[in-house]
């Protein structure tokens, strides 16, 4: 069974033991639970698999997800089915201002932005390119009547926007007093036009008065084995004691 590790190596890839790969999310799951989160929030939740990570690694409490691609929404709505805490928001992109603009949907369906891809994501991912672009309704999240009439007050509140994050950061500011964490995608190399490098995330988080908590890998460029994100997790500085 060696060969199958040496030949994702060949390949540019590593192979890491079950066990190994699920412990940053027992780390996240672990300060869900002390920071007594009541709700996670899953901007940009794809097919879902950032609330399954949460589920298979003992997070049992309540999860909103939302997704603008009509299709992958329409998965979440069939994985979720069986989970009565987790809840499947309208197919809506996350923004500053509420309106209606358009998604490029990348042929890696997890690319898909509502920024431009740039030069330097165009040469390290051609596969992630655009195969088609649809128009999508944006809302502000603290205008989004799913969550705002949910009883929830330590809101954890994770974004995977592909660059768009700085944005619906902004559209969140009216839910920042029930807002106890973020779990934001940070770019160590800017992928798309007009997409914040993690320096300018991080001063801006912190001047909304959070904390930086824990960072978490993210995604590797095979070939030259660079990280080109990570994800940053941060506390509300007066929640933990810390100011």
């Amino acid at each position: 069974m060696r060969i199958v590790p040496r030949l994702a190596r060949a390949l540019g890839y590593e192979v890491r033991p079950l066990r190994k790969a699920r412990e940053p999310h027992r780390r996240l799951v672990n300060l869900l639970e002390r920071s007594r989160v009541d709700l996670v929030v899953d901007g940009g939740a794809n097919r879902g698999q950032y609330a399954v990570r949460l589920r298979e690694t003992g997070w049992r409490g309540p999860i909103l997800s939302i997704e603008p691609i009509p299709e992958l929404r329409e998965e979440l709505v069939r994985r979720a089915a069986h989970d009565r805490a987790w809840q499947i928001g309208p197919a809506v992109a996350l923004g500053a201002n509420a309106g209606r603009a358009i998604l490029e949907v990348s042929a890696e369906s997890d690319m898909s932005s509502l920024l431009p891809r740039t030069p330097v994501l165009e040469r390290l991912s051609p596969s992630s390119r655009p195969i088609r672009r649809i128009e999508v309704e944006v809302v502000r999240l603290d205008e989004l009547p799913e969550l705002v009439a949910h009883p929830a007050r330590r809101i954890f509140l994770k974004l995977d926007l592909q660059g768009f994050e700085g944005p619906a950061l902004d559209g969140a500011r009216g839910l920042l007093p029930r807002i106890v964490g973020l779990q934001l995608e940070l770019a160590l190399v800017t992928l798309y036009d007009g997409e914040l490098d993690w320096r300018t995330m991080i001063d801006r988080v912190e001047a909304l008065g959070y904390v930086p908590w824990l960072f978490l890998p993210g995604y590797v460029e095979p070939r030259s084995g660079r990280e080109l994100q990570m994800d940053g997790v941060f506390l509300r500085a007066e929640a933990v004691g810390t100011e």
